[in-house]
Parts: structure tokens; C-alpha cells; sequence
């Protein structure tokens, strides 16, 4: 089993006590608690029938109630708290609202690029543009960011399909795409350097301790 507080794999029974039947089917609470971090996890679900004993017929429906979150990696220690904080707001309403979820993970990645690409104040999708011509980023950052500005324009304007006329909504998978986004800036930004640099000075301790001159 894995956790959702911090997707390590784990071993412990859950209890399934019977709380109630309504026409949807009998009702149940799954409570466990991950032994890699002491943290409890807590499911809301219904089957179609309880027979006792921890036992029950196949669930037809589960949602998590605590953590009530994504199921994604937790942040990086080395990602600043300001860039942090939008990150997991985002992840925390995706389910519930793919849209709001994709404006927050936006606001989020507009203070990134004006903190740490240092780009114009403009608009994000002018933004993303400096950052793609500048030519700074990995080509795999650099494409998703392109997409990320067709995700926004869904998001943030009533697009309507070409084919339906209806207006075309921001998907899961979509919001799903700039928290990967995200999580791939923050390691070209915060975790790689921060690996590079530790990695460096270890090895110019080991240089100075053997009376060589550091790498630069």
C-alpha cells in the first residue's frame, strides 16, 4: 500500500467499520495508519453490501478524506516557502476543481518566472514566451511551458468548442500538466543546483584535506 501523505510504500491493515446504508448502497470508513510516518489515512467509501467483520462486498466508489490531496511528491525542502504554499493549494482543489486549480498553479508559476527568471511584469503568456526565446531552459521545460499557455487560455477565458459550440472545460489531466510543469522548474531552479552544490563541496573537502586546490 502507499501512503498519500508521502507516497511511501507501507503494510497495515485497515478497518473498515459500517457506518450507514442509503440508496446508493451500505457505507463505510477505511482508517489506517502509515507505519513509515506515523500519519493516519482516513477513506470515505461505499459496496454493496456489508457483511461484518471487516468485510465487504467490491466498493463501487472511495474518496480520500484525509490527506485530501493529489496523491503528488511531496514538495522539495529546497523550494522556497512563497512558490511552495501556491504549489500545494493547487494539488489540494484539483479534484474538486480542475480550474481553480490551473489559475492557482498559474499564479504560482508567474511569481517562479518573475522570482527566478527574472522576466518583464507582463502578462503570463508574454512571460513564458521570454522564457522560451531565451533559450535558458531544457527543451522538455521549455514544451511544457508552451502548453501550459494553451491550458491557461481555457482556464481563464469561456473557449468554445469548434465542433459543439460548448464551452470547453479545463480537464483534470490538463490541471495535472502544469503541476507537472511546476515540479519540473523547481527542480531545474532549486533541487538540481542545491544536489550540484552539495555534491561540489564534498568533493572540495575531500581536495583540501589531501592539499589539492578546489574545483571552481
Amino acid at each position: 500500500m502507499k501512503c498519500p501523505h508521502f507516497l511511501t510504500d507501507f503494510h497495515d491493515k485497515e478497518k473498515t467499520p459500517f457506518i450507514g446504508r442509503d440508496p446508493e448502497g451500505d457505507w463505510g470508513i477505511g482508517i489506517c495508519r502509515c507505519s513509515a510516518c506515523d500519519r493516519i489515512i482516513v477513506r470515505l467509501f461505499s459496496a454493496d453490501e456489508n457483511y461484518g467483520d471487516n468485510s465487504w462486498s467490491a466498493e463501487k466508489v472511495s474518496y480520500l478524506v484525509r490527506p485530501k490531496i493529489a496523491g503528488r511528491p511531496p514538495v522539495p525542502p529546497e523550494v522556497p516557502k512563497a512558490y511552495a504554499e501556491d504549489y500545494k493549494e493547487a494539488c489540494l482543489v484539483i479534484a474538486d476543481s480542475p480550474k481553480a486549480s490551473a489559475a492557482l498553479s498559474r499564479r504560482c508559476l508567474q511569481h517562479l518566472l518573475r522570482g527566478e527568471a527574472k522576466v518583464k511584469h507582463q502578462d503570463l503568456y508574454k512571460e513564458i514566451q521570454e522564457v522560451i526565446d531565451a533559450g535558458k531552459v531544457p527543451s522538455h521545460i521549455a514544451e511544457g511551458l508552451d502548453a501550459v499557455r494553451n491550458i491557461g487560455n481555457f482556464a481563464a477565458h469561456s473557449i468554445k468548442s469548434q465542433s459543439t459550440g460548448e464551452v470547453v472545460p479545463v480537464e483534470s489531466g490538463e490541471a495535472e500538466w502544469n503541476l507537472d510543469v511546476l515540479e519540473s522548474l523547481f527542480d531545474f531552479y532549486f533541487v538540481a543546483p542545491a544536489k550540484t552544490k552539495a555534491r561540489k563541496d564534498a568533493l572540495n573537502k575531500k581536495l583540501k584535506d589531501a592539499g589539492k586546490p578546489p574545483v571552481k
